[in-house]
């Protein structure tokens, strides 16, 4: 059986992060960016001033990701003198022009004003790539070429001991790869134990050398070249005295330094390392353990850590040890070096914290009462009631002296290294500062100009990165504050949170980044000899959240559900995710939720609808129109709707409003026999545009429709072909009419249109294949459009009201295939490219003058590679940017995003006009389209067609969240989309079709969208708390503890969870007395695993009942299963079954129990739920000797195992188990699957086994079994037509299919399954689910195996014909040998399994749909190369594609 394996949600989280200067935005001190509300006119004059700091580069898995740090003001809302004078009418004079002649014009417009005064501290998201490999390191280099561009580079580490540098290409605005260096070839890497090991990155903080750690206490070192001094002179020059291209190589040759031969003979199992900053050479120091040792052999061994320094002579190939320091305790994991202001190190064990100076003098510091227990240093006094645990810890300095200590729940701790003099005395640690995030690394941001001079001094940002949650971005300040008198005598700085916007200290999970209380403990003040009474002042840190990384966390446990979008239920995936207080759920849907609010079948709009802001003018005495200063709110919203229906010939049109009649949502008020093209608001929104199939018309603002002026579309007395298409852009139209001919239209100052010459455009006959108008809002067309011109001093009033909304222009599409960018009013061509029919990866300005498309004769029938519909368009959260959606005829559909193009020489030619952009591609899909016959021409053809068009939008779900995007009409309708956090995202709308789409504002609603589907006219709008951040809309569901297991019931459609806590744990003796107890207030108890399970509504997420299990018993597995009942009629119900393991201690063997539970309806309390309501009753527990690991149920009955056994039991009168059969099966059984009467067993020794039962006698019959020995921890079975196979994965993250061939030779007269791929997903999948796929001509499904990760991705397992798989792995293979992968890695080595006991490894039977997904958005002329080497056609690839992709 072949399968497909694809991604469908990335890692979430943070593992790794660093900080640098990485992209050419952080050399700017500031950057023209647009308002934080992302709409509004930003103008030349009203720049929105912001500057990059930094970058920070986070990975978790195989996902690497770059942020930008950016500084900008913080809106704050003030009332203006205008908003004063609301309501007043215009005086004359108001309405003026400005001296210079720019056309300033002030409308009296009295929108709120915004003053800028403080600043806030955000990430934007820049880029992402899905690395072939899992990252194990993140550190920023500077190489020679840092010297002349300023900018940093990045080296990435890799599991499989490699180490790639990496940097940023301005020219593609995305990372290259500069080289990559491997060592799994090294003697290190060929021990048994070496996949065990986790390599480390570190760089010297002067960047001359680079350290990865590799098994067998070695290291591998990467020197750096950081002058021309290290490079021999023989090699920098050639022989004609010119730089040669080895001088551009930033590194030297690498080299494995073996720690035990070339060091010092004690190192050995090393633990950390660092580089220590302020020396000549680099120098490093090194943790390690050369007598391991653990708690239960202290006695034997105690203190086994070792910390010694060394130097790396690189040159003379010398490394002399400069300190040793012995006898450290053996919990010691950590080494954080200080600046070298203070000098030295900082050990981070379990219990202590341990400062060791230049002079190896130790000074170290007990945070609880175990640190003098299990180690005999000698410890500073300190608080004995101090009980921390630093295990899972993470640290950071905040200056020189002080550092924050990051625990394993999320609190943060200040600690201060006292200095007396020059010389270390004592370490104090503060009293809790606040509770953030569950760490997984922390660090601190350096921002550094084009300069290399220090930014932001005024405080530090750190980051702290996550892997269960979000990851969250934080800012220090050191703050002078008045001291009350009898405030003495506190020998550290204090720490407090900022009150408006810090931390909270509290358990609650939904307030876990709220406002903390301060610590009010202050330091003793500075004394003063004047004898004048003064003000005591005292230094505190202050701490504030600024920004967030969201994230759901590892994935425990997942079950569909039925979740009810208003009155329509869809599938919804329940994933228990997260850890600690950071778990609860995470649900995730294919299709972005909409629930519908209105139907409104009476308005129609089967070929458009456009809802409309049209206010009354008011006259002045000059003549001309302003707005009346009213609500300013109220204005912004929408005051009729204009729809068009095809039926009944020649179309029919309407105007509606809002009605004020309870039994009716709108009113018509005027019906147009005519089919409508477009229609927007015109003249500064006083008049309505409505653009016809053969007119264009301008309507008063009333509802009635009145006629204001009317042009035909005639060419003398001859009617033009009708218009298929416009865009309207006030105060310009453009329309497209069916002979790919454009006309363009203007106002004028007397309320009405003209035609515009277009004659610069080239010849009056030019066809085009379609246009559109794009304001700019953000400045970026602003800020890089050049012209050669000389402007005209004089503007007419008309241009300057058009030129306050920002800069205007046209973007059209020729024929030939070339895409023109014109500047408005005058007509100027600024851009063109002929790189966008084959989809480029980049398009830039070729400098060509305007191309010639000429009608054909005969007329050009259309293309597969036409560009059908073009929109350039604002995308994006908070800073919406100017992006460029495309879709072709072929169902091609490219995102591109506008970025200011590098500086290059103009070539001279005749062009006044250069737009310094480029478009660089983001997303591209491919879909099927179905179209009808070219030649058709019917009225039943034109009825049936449909309109995919791209349709602007910008809406507020919720209060302070607003979205620019572009909806995707047609019959493969999606939104279009992107945040602040993630790239760009397609989702499907849910709909089987769109017909038309608006954003709509009638019922005073941001969040409002007007559609026509299949279901006819409706307002919908988008369900609250949704995050759109990935590749699948997420609502998270924060529960303050983690889940261990989710099932959904399907017959009363609630979801069992189990809840995984902590408790603590205490061992009895035979009378019942406690054989150990505390003796101190800083020695706490130890904790054990404990459960509770709960019965919880999907509909508002709130626990109905549950179970409470004893403090030492835990669930292992649970299961919905049907099981034979006399309570019902069929004989059959569904019952909650629970595996658990109860805990004794070390000395006494652990047990387990049987759960069985019912879900029944019990009558509701009206004060609480005045519906249904339910509870969990326990029928049933059956005491096992040994823990019950897993669960499931066939034929009526149960399946349990109980360590090595597998048992069969019925259920008796509903009140006991009674067992049939049982069956000797391995070690320890980690998974049970059933499917009819076979059942599938995993085992963590003995691999998987293949048993089925019979009732008559009742037997288990092993049928087959792997012979190797794997330890499974999930099986499933997986089929596919008249086949089946079973799937397994390890702890390693391995997939294995197996068959079950009874006439193949190898399997041993049927007895063995025959493993025949092994696939290599990197992380283990704790979570599967098995759910159906169907095939279109197919009625029978197949199996799609879902898999949730321990990152956090989510994947899943399809099908795969034959044919369409031979095409796919031909494909595959091109791809990896033809295209460039993201830092240089082999897609095929990553997925490849080491199997010793086959000849060449068992590859070929999964595709790896990471690796095929690059072929989407691949050039054209390259996926018609690679296709044609394979013998096959990009159409057919790309529909076994389409075919095998999509979630569920």
């Amino acid at each position: 059986m072949h399968a497909l394996r694809q991604e469908i949600l990335p890692p979430s989280g943070v593992e790794f992060a660093t900080s640098l200067n990485l992209t050419p935005s952080c050399l700017s001190s500031s950057d023209v960016s647009p308002p934080a509300n992302g709409h509004g006119s930003t103008s030349t004059r009203h720049e929105f001033i912001s500057r990059v700091l930094c970058n920070v580069v986070v990975a978790r898995s195989s996902l690497l990701r770059i942020f930008e740090v950016r500084e900008e003001p913080a809106p704050m809302p003030v009332v203006s003198a205008e908003k004063a004078r609301r309501g007043a009418e215009a005086v004359e004079g108001e309405v003026e022009m400005d001296e210079s002649g720019e056309g300033f014009v002030n409308i009296a417009k009295s929108g709120p004003q915004r003053a800028y005064q403080q600043t806030t501290t955000k990430l934007y998201f820049v880029r992402e790539h899905r690395l072939h490999g899992i990252v194990t390191g993140l550190e920023g280099v500077k190489t020679l070429a840092s010297v002349e561009d300023k900018m940093d580079r990045l080296l990435v580490s890799f599991k499989d001991a490699k180490i790639a540098l990496l940097e940023w290409s301005d020219a593609i605005a995305d990372l290259v790869t500069v080289s990559i260096h491997t060592y799994e070839r090294a003697p290190q890497l060929m021990s048994l134990d070496s996949p065990l090991f986790r390599a480390m990155l570190r760089v010297d903080p002067s960047s001359r050398c680079a350290a990865l750690s590799l098994p067998n206490h070695a290291l591998a070192i990467l020197p750096f070249h950081q002058a021309a001094v290290d490079l021999d002179v023989d090699v920098a020059m050639d022989q004609e005295g010119r730089e040669s291209a080895a001088a551009k190589i930033p590194y030297a040759s690498s080299f494995i330094l073996d720690l035990p031969a070339q060091v010092d003979a004690n190192i050995r199992n090393v633990i950390d390392f660092v580089f220590l900053p302020g020396f000549t050479n680099p120098t490093m120091a090194v943790l390690y353990q050369t007598q391991q040792t653990w708690t239960g052999r202290l006695k034997e061994y105690k203190d086994t850590t070792r910390l010694t320094i060394f130097t790396l002579d690189i040159d003379a190939q010398n490394y002399p040890t400069i300190r040793d320091v012995p006898s450290l305790p053996h919990d010691a994991f950590t080494l954080l070096p200080c600046s070298t202001a203070l000098g030295g190190l900082v050990i981070i064990t379990a219990n202590s914290l341990i400062y060791v100076d230049q002079a190896s003098r130790r000074i170290a510091l007990a945070v609880n009462g175990w640190a003098s227990r299990v180690s005999d240093i000698t410890y500073l006094p300190s608080d004995p009631t101090l009980d921390l645990q630093l295990e899972a810890s993470k640290a950071m300095f905040v200056d020189d002296r002080t550092f924050f200590l990051v625990l394993k729940d999320g609190t943060v701790y200040p600690v201060e290294i006292v200095v007396d003099g020059r010389v270390v005395s004592g370490i104090s640690i503060g009293k809790a500062l606040a509770r953030t995030t569950v760490p997984s690394c922390a660090l601190r941001l350096v921002a550094r100009g084009a300069g290399m001079e220090l930014l932001g001094r005024e405080g530090e940002n750190i980051f702290v990165g996550s892997t269960v949650g979000p990851s969250v971005l934080l800012k220090t300040s050191h703050v002078e504050v008045e001291e009350e008198e009898g405030d003495e005598d506190v020998k550290m700085e204090q720490a407090v949170v900022k009150q408006e916007d810090g931390m909270d200290w509290d358990d609650d999970d939904d307030d876990i980044y709220g406002v903390s209380k301060p610590v009010e403990s202050p330091t003793s003040a500075t004394s003063n000899s004047v004898p004048v009474k003064m003000k005591k002042t005292r230094t505190v840190i202050q701490l504030s959240l600024r920004d967030s990384v969201p994230a759901h966390g590892p994935i425990t446990s997942m079950a569909f559900s039925l979740a009810r979008n208003g009155e329509k239920f869809v599938p919804e995936l329940v994933a228990a995710t997260g850890a600690g207080p950071l778990g609860g759920f995470t649900l995730f849907q294919r299709d972005i939720p909409v629930r519908t609010k209105r139907k409104l079948h009476v308005l129609g709009g089967s070929r458009g609808m456009w809802s409309l802001p049209i206010r009354q003018p008011v006259k002045t005495s000059g003549g001309i129109s302003y707005e009346k200063a009213v609500n300013p709110y109220q204005t912004q919203n929408d005051t009729l709707i204009i729809s068009t229906d095809i039926n009944p010939s020649p179309g029919f049109s309407r105007i509606a409003v809002r009605s004020n009649n309870q039994k009716a949502d709108i009113a018509i008020t005027t019906r147009i026999t005519v089919t409508t093209i477009g229609a927007a608001p015109f003249f500064q929104r006083t008049a309505i545009l409505h653009v016809m199939t053969n007119a264009i018309r301008v309507l008063e603002p009333a509802i009635d429709g009145t006629e204001r002026q009317i042009i035909k579309d005639m060419d003398g007395n001859m009617p033009r072909p009708k218009i298929r298409a416009c865009s309207i852009s006030d105060p310009f139209v453009l329309i497209i009419r069916e002979d790919d001919s454009i006309g363009l239209f203007i106002e004028t100052d007397r309320g009405k249109i003209r035609r515009k010459d277009m004659s610069p455009m080239g010849d009056k006959t030019s066809r085009y294949l379609t246009g559109c108008f794009y304001t700019d809002a953000t400045g970026l067309f602003d800020a890089n459009l050049e012209s050669t011109a000389t402007a005209s001093n004089a503007t007419t009033t008309l241009q300057a009201a058009s030129g306050n909304k920002g800069t205007q222009c046209l973007v059209l599409m020729r024929p030939q295939g070339t895409m023109e960018i014109w500047t408005l009013p005058k007509l100027a061509l600024a851009f063109s490219t002929a790189g966008l029919t084959s989809l480029e990866n980049v398009l830039t300005d070729s400098y060509d003058t305007p191309a010639l498309s000429l009608p054909q004769d005969p007329p050009r029938k259309p293309q597969e590679l036409d560009i059908e519909q073009i929109l350039l368009a604002p995308i994006g959260e908070s800073s919406p940017i100017p992006h460029l959606c495309v879709f072709m005829r072929s169902g091609q559909l490219t995102v591109y995003e506008a970025l200011p193009a590098a500086k290059q020489p103009v070539p001279a030619n005749t062009r006044v006009a250069f737009l310094k952009i480029k478009f660089v591609k983001t997303a591209s899909r491919a879909f099927e389209i179905q179209r009808p016959e070219e030649g058709e021409r019917s009225i039943i053809a034109e009825q049936k067609k449909i309109m995919r068009l791209f349709v602007p939008f910008v809406t507020s779900p919720a209060p302070g969240v607003t979205y620019s995007g572009v909806f995707f009409t047609g019959d493969r309708p999606n939104w279009i989309l992107s945040t602040d956090k993630s790239g760009m995202q397609i989702y499907p709308s849910g709909h089987a079709v769109v017909h038309a789409f608006t954003p709509c504002s009638l019922w005073e609603s941001k969040g409002d969208f007007l559609l026509y589907t299949e279901e006819g006219p409706s307002l919908l709008e988008w369900i609250p708390d949704f995050h759109l951040d990935g590749p699948l809309p997420l609502r998270s569901i924060p529960r303050g503890r983690p889940y261990s297991s989710v099932v959904f019931d399907p017959s009363t459609s609630l979801i069992v969870a189990a809840a995984s806590l902590q408790a603590k744990f205490t061992s009895f003796d035979e009378d019942g007395n406690r054989m150990w107890a505390p003796d101190a207030p800083n020695v706490s108890d130890p904790t054990c695993d404990c459960s509770t399970l709960e019965l919880i509504s999907p509909d508002a997420w709130i626990t109905m009942d549950g179970y409470e299990f004893a403090t030492n018993e835990y669930i292992n597995d649970m299961a919905c299963v049907s099981l034979e009942t006399s309570s019902t009629e069929t004989g059959i119900k569904d019952f909650i079954a629970v595996g658990t393991t109860i805990d004794r201690g070390e000395d006494l063997a652990a047990k387990g129990a049987t759960y069985i539970f019912e879900v029944v309806e019990v009558v509701p309390d009206p004060a609480i739920a005045p519906k249904r309501w339910y509870k969990l009753r326990l029928r049933c527990r059956d005491d096992a000797k040994g823990p019950v690991t897993a669960v499931c149920g066939f034929n009526g009955y149960l399946v349990s195992s109980m360590g090595q056994k597998i048992f069969v039991r019925a259920f008796d009168a509903d009140e006991r188990l009674v067992g049939i059969a049982f069956m000797d099966v391995g070690v320890y059984v980690t998974s049970l699957r059933t499917l009819k009467n076979l059942l599938l067993i995993g085992d963590a020794v003995k691999s998987v086994s293949f048993v089925a039962f019979q009732e008559d006698p009742y037997k288990l019959v092993l049928v087959a079994r792997d012979i190797q020995r794997v330890c499974v921890t999930n099986a499933e079975f997986f089929f596919s037509n008249n086949e089946l196979a079973i799937v397994s994965g390890d702890e390693e993250g391995i997939l294995r299919v197996y068959e079950y061939s009874p006439n193949d030779s190898d399997s041993n007269d049927s007895r063995n399954l025959l493993c025949r791929t092994e696939f290599h997903g990197q992380c283990e999948y704790r979570a599967s689910t098995v759910i159906a796929r169907r095939a279109k001509d197919d009625p029978i499904p197949q199996a799609k195996l879902m898999m949730g990760s321990t990152d956090g991705s989510l994947s899943a397992l399809v099908t795969v014909d034959e044919q369409p798989f031979k095409r796919l792995q031909l494909l595959q293979g091109q791809l990896t040998r033809n295209i460039q992968h993201a830092a240089g890695l082999n897609p095929k080595a990553f997925r490849i399994v080491r199997n010793d006991h086959v000849s060449k490894p068992l590859s070929k039977g999964v595709l790896d749909g990471s690796l095929l997904a690059h072929y989407e958005s691949l050039p054209i002329p390259r996926q018609n190369a690679m296709t044609r080497q394979i013998g096959t056609e990009r159409k057919t690839v790309l529909r076994d594609w389409m075919a095998l992709c999509g979630p569920w």
